[in-house]
């Protein structure tokens, strides 16, 4: 259940209320009675891991080269 907050509170205590809704909680803002915005945990990514694929990908040397003819007629539409 989400916790409601007047405007001017929620002014006063925003650090508080920004780290408890990082800690998962829901926090309702609102003004004269009406509410009129949620504050939520955003949704971090996990840093990614370097080298996880580590010896599982090959590139050919070859991978820059420019596309045969055809292919590269084919792949233009032409």
């Amino acid at each position: 259940m989400a916790k409601t907050y007047d405007m001017r509170e929620a002014k006063v205590r925003l650090s508080e209320l920004a780290e408890r809704a990082s800690q998962g909680e829901e926090i309702v803002i609102a003004r004269n009675g009406r509410p009129l915005a949620r504050l939520l945990a955003l949704q971090t990514r996990r840093p990614r891991t370097l080298g996880l694929w580590r010896g599982q990908v090959r590139i050919h040397p070859d991978f820059d080269d420019p596309l045969p003819r055809e292919l590269g007629a084919a792949v233009r539409g032409a």
